[in-house]
């Protein structure tokens, strides 16, 4: 999954700078450096303004989720999904979002640019690939600082070399979405967000994707195309192993799940002959 725009409904850059009152300075600078350098010369100014860490991690936590993508991703795990995110924010956002919803258990990986908070109190923030020496030579639209297809190469290799054969469900919304969802095969799933810049991409590019698309547009739509997938996912694994007893397990887990997601995954489910 990606973070912004994804699984919290704005770009958590410029929730933080908009909410501390920066976007004059932030707007001015912009056009004069790297994104990724940018807003570490914000965290500077807010630090010498004596905003402390403290003071950032509130107002991330502020951040806007849909409480049914909270359910989604809880729902998710608990069915078993291996969850990761593929993210062009930082380390120190996405960590203090996720442990404030209580998501931070759910995900085994957060692939995205490194932050840690210094001996002084003031955040910093890199580059996850340090383009400035070793460009990472994709021509597809991805940020200089980061390539996700590159990320999601790694994932796919690092799956083949364990002899397991998964299926991937990709979630994004942004331009720097495109390039893993071309990385996907016959048997994945991509779910771009609908109106969003990937979406765009895709419609214009459909015959370069091979995953199923399958698209969303809020929170949802997000719970119901994800779980539903999910548990697609499962009964054919099951049928295709002709294990009666793994697919009895998986629709007594689905009974746990609440609401509107559970009655949403009933009609998906049939009993195999």
């Amino acid at each position: 999954m990606d973070f912004d725009k994804t699984i919290i409904d704005c770009d958590s850059d410029n929730w933080v700078v908009d909410e501390l009152g920066l976007t004059p300075l932030f707007n001015q600078l912009l056009p004069t450096m790297p994104w990724n350098s940018l807003m570490d010369t914000m965290m500077k100014e807010l630090h010498s303004q004596g905003t402390t860490i403290d003071a950032v991690a509130a107002v991330l936590k502020r951040t806007p989720i849909h409480p049914l993508i909270i359910r989604a991703i809880k729902s998710a795990h608990e069915l078993g999904c291996d969850l990761k995110i593929v993210s062009d924010a930082n380390v120190f956002f996405i960590e203090t979002i996720l442990e404030h919803h209580g998501l931070r258990g759910c995900f085994s990986e957060i692939n995205t640019n490194p932050s840690f908070v210094d001996e002084e109190g003031r955040l910093r923030i890199f580059p996850l690939h340090d383009f400035s020496k070793h460009p990472h030579g994709c021509h597809h639209p991805c940020p200089p600082n980061m390539c996700k297809g590159i990320v999601i190469e790694r994932i796919q290799a690092s799956l083949s070399a364990m002899g397991e054969k998964k299926t991937i469900i990709y979630m994004g919304d942004g331009l720097g979405d495109f390039c893993p969802s071309l990385k996907l095969g016959d048997g994945d799933y991509m779910l771009p967000r609908k109106d969003f810049p990937v979406w765009d991409l895709i419609c214009k590019n459909r015959k370069l994707i091979q995953a199923e698309v399958c698209e969303w547009s809020n929170g949802e739509e997000f719970e119901h195309v994800l779980l539903h997938l999910i548990t697609k996912i499962s009964i054919e694994k099951s049928n295709n192993s002709d294990n009666t007893a793994q697919l009895y397990s998986e629709y007594c887990k689905l009974q746990t799940v609440p609401g509107a997601a559970y009655e949403a995954f009933t009609k998906t489910l049939y009993v195999p002959h």
